[in-house]
């Protein structure tokens, strides 16, 4: 089994189709289907279910993601450790955020960091907080800012913690626009948008939950620019983090009764990352 392959397997992994693979790794599509197939040849077994429509993997394939995750991520620490030796003139690191990241300005820390260490390339990837604790846990990611109201899960360890206020969204005209603060029980069957598969949505449902009321949920989106733009629309009110609600322009008011407020962590695998690029990254991110 050669490295290639495993990246090979990972990319249709996560790309679910052989020719978007093949432009992520950047080789011919004829080149990634026959690397899939003698790596399937030499564990004995078929990776992946190919039809017309879709590719998918098969039993084997889900049993081998993470032990491929561990291959490269293992490699990827050897070469940091390699490229340690020349003080970081090369290497690689990856981290993942949440879409909502307003505690650290990312973009600027990156940038920042890529001026003292030119050599290092810098993988980003955004997701959700299942997906990308899931990444860290599995070595995909070396770092990942996450969010919750809870602890982190076991597997993962915490090198820094920020609070970020959550607060109710409105469109102007609402009966609450001139509020600024406002009670979780004045929402009660209140048509509700929801930010699909992040923390937010979870946190709000667990909210509404214990105070028993309903949440009247008439929309959801995946991503936030297009969250912000429905509730301008009038579809309804949502909870999101007070500076995407000072970014929008729309009226917007503190929630009480209970108060919103969620944990931001900058979370790894274990207390010291492997990878020197990303310890490097990790120590950039907390100064």
């Amino acid at each position: 089994m050669e490295l290639r392959q495993v990246e090979h397997f990972l990319a249709v992994a996560r790309c679910e189709s052989f020719t978007g693979a093949a432009q992520e790794v950047h080789v011919v599509q004829s080149a990634l289907s026959a690397s899939i197939r003698k790596l399937e040849a030499e564990l004995g077994t078929a990776l992946f279910e190919r039809t017309t429509r879709r590719v998918a993997l098969t039993e084997a394939g889900r049993a081998l993601m993470p032990l491929a995750h561990r291959i490269v991520a293992d490699v990827v620490a050897a070469r940091g450790e390699m490229a340690a030796v020349t003080g970081l003139t090369s290497g690689r690191v990856s981290i993942g955020t949440i879409q909502t990241l307003s505690v650290v300005d990312l973009p600027v820390k990156l940038g920042d960091f890529r001026v003292r260490y030119p050599g290092i390339r810098i993988h980003v990837r955004d997701g959700t907080v299942p997906d990308l604790a899931a990444a860290v846990a599995s070595g995909e990611l070396d770092l990942a800012f996450l969010a919750g109201d809870g602890p982190l899960a076991e597997e993962l360890f915490g090198f820094g913690q920020w609070s970020q206020q959550l607060v109710l969204l409105c469109h102007p005209g609402h009966r609450l626009e001139r509020r600024r603060r406002v009670r979780l029980a004045e929402l009660d069957d209140e048509p509700f948008l929801d930010f699909s598969g992040s923390g937010i949505q979870a946190m709000v449902a667990r909210r509404f939950a214990d105070a028993g009321l309903r949440q009247n949920r008439v929309c959801e989106a995946t991503h936030m620019p297009l969250l912000v733009e429905l509730v301008s629309a009038g579809l309804g009110v949502t909870i999101v983090p007070q500076p995407v609600a000072e970014k929008s322009g729309l009226p917007f008011a503190r929630l009480e009764q209970p108060s919103f407020s969620r944990a931001i962590h900058l979370a790894g695998r274990g207390p010291t990352p492997t990878n020197p690029a990303a310890r490097a990254l990790l120590a950039h991110l907390l100064a």
